[in-house]
């Protein structure tokens, strides 16, 4: 798997994973969410010119990109407006590659942590996160563009399930060290 910005032609790609990532929730109950457009060209493009859409390429199944990542800073942190994967490509450690190579970006570029928000009980979604070092913020810990993009998704109607705010710290050092030289 290789990890890349995004070029144009990837985008029409993107809509198509969104919608593959989305068909679980159905099984959920949660046919709206199923059923949401993906972004479109239009809004993929303005994170993709921004130099913050980034794509996983994959081999396998013969499609050659798997899964992205769309985001932005946000108070001092990387915001991860949202990361999917092709469903094909699914529980292969895609999502983590992309939040990893996203993390390292976020780290060299000086900001402290990486944040989302997320729905509280889907399996892949909250308890997914905190497996790999997210923790929920309380109401008292977000920050006024957390409060912001919070007051959207509710606009959007997307609080009609549970959803937390979460977020991963940074540190100092990259999350994938080179390893020794033995």
């Amino acid at each position: 798997m290789r990890i890349r910005q995004a070029v144009a032609a990837d985008l029409p790609r993107l809509q198509d994973i969104e919608r593959s990532a989305g068909e679980p929730f159905r099984a959920l109950g949660m046919p709206e969410i199923a059923d949401d457009e993906p972004p479109g060209v239009d809004v993929l493009e303005r994170y993709r010119s921004a130099g913050r859409c980034w794509v996983a390429e994959g081999t396998e199944d013969g499609i050659p990109v798997v899964g992205y990542l769309i985001g932005e800073p946000v108070d001092g942190s990387f915001h991860i407006e949202q990361v999917s994967v092709h469903r094909s490509a699914a529980r292969r450690g895609v999502g983590r590659a992309l939040i990893a190579y996203v993390a390292d970006h976020a780290r060299d570029g000086g900001l402290a942590g990486l944040t989302l928000t997320t729905f509280r009980e889907v399996p892949w979604n909250a308890p997914y996160y905190e497996r790999i070092g997210f923790r929920v913020l309380d109401e008292s810990e977000l920050t006024p563009g957390l409060r912001k993009i919070r007051a959207t998704e509710a606009e959007h109607g997307l609080d009609r399930r549970p959803r937390v705010c979460m977020r991963r710290e940074l540190g100092h050092t990259r999350a994938d060290p080179a390893p020794p030289n033995n």
